[in-house]
């Protein structure tokens, strides 16, 4: 059964993306393009509703939301050894920092980058007041991570162990990049990154979806 993931460059689909490069496991692209619409498509909706991307196809499972395909896809290749064993201390923080990076930051990030979804149409205003507010709202979130990384003294986010959170946190910290205080400028955050871009995984995926610099 061939894996396939629905995908568009610099989209939440990246941390599946270099997932899959980094388990090695054989798999398809497919390009949903937003700038054609094709996330609203009739075709695309019936793999996802929500209309957002990405979509994992693992046989006859249709998977969307990033956390959930994260986490399958790391339960169902336990020999990679990207998730902690289950009813573990070890495995409670891992399930807490993935949905605290998926439904504490991410939204606040979504916020950022599409601030005229919270105001009315066409409400210039509210929705600059939306993007400055979420930018402001993000920073002490950078702080948690950076004192997350200081605290445990480990390469991973987690610590010693690389885990399929690992790509989450890399690229929500890598949509902060043009803020004026992006997570790069964290000590301990920017010391992580660069231990990232140094996995083959991600640079496989930032050179497969072409993405420009800089990369975080």
């Amino acid at each position: 059964m061939t894996i396939k993931l629905h995908y568009f460059p610099s989209n939440a689909s990246f941390a599946p993306h270099v997932l899959l490069e980094e388990m090695k496991l054989p798999y398809e692209r497919v390009l949903v393009d937003r700038n054609q619409g094709a996330h609203k498509s009739p075709e695309y909706l019936k793999l996802n509703p929500n209309g957002l991307i990405p979509v994992l196809e693992d046989g006859d499972l249709v998977l969307y939301e990033v956390a959930a395909i994260l986490l399958h896809l790391g339960d169902t290749h336990p020999q990679a050894g990207l998730v902690p064993p289950l009813a573990t201390a070890e495995r409670a923080q891992f399930y807490k920092w993935l949905i605290w990076l998926t439904n504490t930051l991410q939204p606040l990030l979504i916020g950022y980058y599409y601030p005229e979804r919270w105001v009315d149409e066409g409400n210039v205003e509210g929705a600059a007041q939306a993007k400055a507010s979420a930018e402001r709202r993000i920073g002490p979130l950078l702080d948690q991570l950076d004192q997350l990384l200081a605290g445990h003294g480990g390469p991973w986010l987690l610590g010693d162990k690389y885990t399929v959170a690992d790509p989450l946190a890399f690229m929500l910290c890598r949509w902060t990049r043009n803020f004026a205080r992006p997570a790069r400028s964290l000590p301990n955050i920017g010391a992580y990154l660069n231990r990232m871009l140094e996995r083959p995984a991600v640079q496989q995926a930032i050179a497969t979806e072409q993405l420009p610099q800089p990369w975080v």
